[in-house]
């Protein structure tokens, strides 16, 4: 690897680390009660690290940052990391920029598991508190299953145009039975709908601790097979031409991102675009190498959830808007200059 190439390369971390970090301060001192960025950087730096800076900060701001917003903005940025490697691996797996888990099917099927479990109060033996979680991974796997299966009956091929296509319908199907499952619902039906929309309001450590363990094994996952994909890229053939088994590999690839889909759908309802635009951003600023790009996306993904949730909760405050609003709001226009940026130069 040259020196430049290097350089390149740890330009592009430094700049993402950075821009998460900053996120992170700026999405924990903005809110209803302003908090000097400083001050946020102290009390995190007492708490996190036990750097005694000797700086006296009173218990109320202390539980405002530990308590309320800190797990807030951990929860944001577990939920646009996952997504964002979730779409990288999509987008890799099938070749095509337009693959993400929304387009694909997977988040209306995490999300009509998790619909299923809040509508029957569903808690399943051994699991417990992690019955959202798990129903809305095994559902939002099925979904892709069933995507492929279909796929494949209409093309044998599986062409990439037919899979999101398939996974358009499903999407579009599950959507229904949701909206069904509303309709038949009562007191709950504020409490769903509202979750449907993309929220990380109201969650506190245990969602993050219900998601992080999901978090590890998705991103465990992907990362293992960063150069399969990588090969991918080129054709299921040439894969095979270089020694990747690719029957396992795509079971593995398709079980990381389901993983994460399903866990970010279960803790925060659905939040689109993210696992679209920004694997698309990341590729276009730092290369298409998934040893890079799955890293990549999971730093700025989750720094760009963490200010977008900041926003959701200041811009018309008291009131909080949806974090999936905003996304859309902010990620079809961005992803229709990327698309068109694209096209120019063909």
């Amino acid at each position: 690897m040259s020196l430049t190439t290097n350089k390149k390369k740890w330009a592009a971390y430094g700049g993402s680390v950075l821009f998460l970090f900053a996120a992170l301060i700026i999405g924990i001192s903005i809110g209803s009660i302003g908090i000097p960025f400083s001050t946020t950087v102290i009390v995190l730096l007492q708490e996190g690290a036990g750097i005694p800076l000797g700086a006296d900060i009173d218990s109320v701001t202390r539980n405002i940052i530990l308590d309320i917003r800190l797990p807030r903005v951990t929860l944001a940025l577990l939920v646009g990391a996952s997504l964002a490697m979730a779409g990288s691996a999509f987008q890799g797996f099938l070749k095509n920029p337009l693959a993400d888990p929304f387009t694909l099917g997977v988040s209306s099927g995490a999300a009509l598991g998790a619909v299923i479990v809040l509508f029957l109060g569903l808690s399943l033996p051994l699991i417990g508190a992690f019955t959202l979680p798990f129903v809305s991974v095994i559902s939002g796997f099925l979904t892709l299953f069933l995507v492929l299966f279909f796929a494949r009956i209409v093309q044998k091929n599986l062409a990439t145009e037919t899979i999101i296509l398939a996974g358009i319908i499903f999407s579009s199907f599950l959507g229904s039975l949701m909206s069904l499952l509303i309709a038949l619902t009562g007191e709950e039906l504020r409490q769903i709908i509202t979750w449907l929309m993309g929220s990380v309001s109201m969650r506190g450590w245990s969602h993050v601790l219900l998601m992080l363990p999901f978090f590890i094994t998705g991103a465990v996952i992907l990362f293992a097979n960063s150069r399969e994909l990588n090969a991918m890229v080129f054709g299921e053939e040439t894969a095979k031409t270089l020694g990747v088994n690719t029957e396992a590999r795509k079971i593995s690839i398709l079980l990381g991102a389901s993983l994460l889909t399903g866990s970010a759908v279960a803790v925060s309802g659905t939040i689109g675009f993210v696992g679209l635009v920004i694997p698309h951003l990341v590729r276009l600023l730092f290369g298409a190498d998934h040893r890079h790009h799955l890293p990549l996306s999971l730093l700025i993904g989750g720094g760009f959830l963490v200010l977008t949730d900041m926003a959701a909760r200041t811009l018309i405050a008291p009131t909080e808007l949806p974090i999936g609003v905003l996304t859309a709001i902010i990620g079809a226009p961005v992803f229709g200059l990327l698309l068109l940026r694209e096209r120019k130069k063909l």
